[in-house]
């Protein structure tokens, strides 16, 4: 059984100051809507995160255990056009000052539907994260709505284009539905966390 299949809610965190101690730990973020909830469910083996079909809906970061002090980490959605400005200034300063700041985060996993990838606002965040120097994996869900050869397509495409905005990175296909591409991306996140790291760059500016 994946080590994953361990993860349990352990707390939710609207404030920095309200984040847990950590020996390690990688973070889920994706664009509201590209399967993230369904990415991290499918992982775990059973539904953890909350899977809404409201664009921003979730505020908080929400922190599950892996054992010995070890996290998975579920971030807001981005990309929610919908919520009211004075809502998501404190949301992105969370957002923002957790990915840049947050000493025991290993990597980012990225999250974005094949059907479009890279968007603006997948880029910005890219932009954003960069300046920390760590790892990030993309998750092109929903494969299974395209034919195999559309899907390897986008997906050197995705290979070409990402390393402007994130060197250290890898991409993979990945189907919630047809459980496909699960071994992979759990080896990728198990990698990160037996690793040390150290700590990250001061903070740099920016936001969605």
């Amino acid at each position: 059984m994946s080590p994953l299949h361990s993860a349990a809610f352990f707390k939710s965190a609207a404030a920095l100051e309200d984040l847990p101690g950590s020996a390690g730990e990688f973070a889920f973020a994706g664009r509201s809507n590209a399967g993230k909830s369904s990415a991290l469910n499918a992982l775990v083996g059973r539904r953890i995160a909350f899977v809404s079909k409201t664009p921003g809906r979730t505020q908080l970061i929400n922190f599950f255990a892996l054992g010995a002090d070890r996290f998975i980490v579920d971030l807001p959605g981005y990309g929610y056009a919908k919520v009211p400005a004075a809502i998501r200034a404190p949301w992105e300063e969370l957002l923002g000052g957790y990915l840049q700041r947050r000493a025991p985060l290993r990597g980012l996993a990225l999250v974005m539907d094949i059907r479009h990838p890279l968007t603006e606002l997948d880029r910005r965040m890219l932009e954003w994260f960069r300046p920390t120097g760590k790892p990030v994996h993309v998750l092109l869900t929903k494969a299974d709505k395209l034919s195999r050869a559309a899907a390897q397509t986008i997906l050197r495409g995705v290979e070409r284009e990402i390393p402007a905005f994130a060197p250290n990175f890898s991409v993979q296909l990945f189907s919630s539905l047809r459980k496909s591409g699960l071994e992979e991306a759990a080896e990728r996140f198990r990698n990160w966390l037996d690793r040390e790291v150290g700590i990250p760059p001061g903070r740099t500016t920016g936001g969605f």
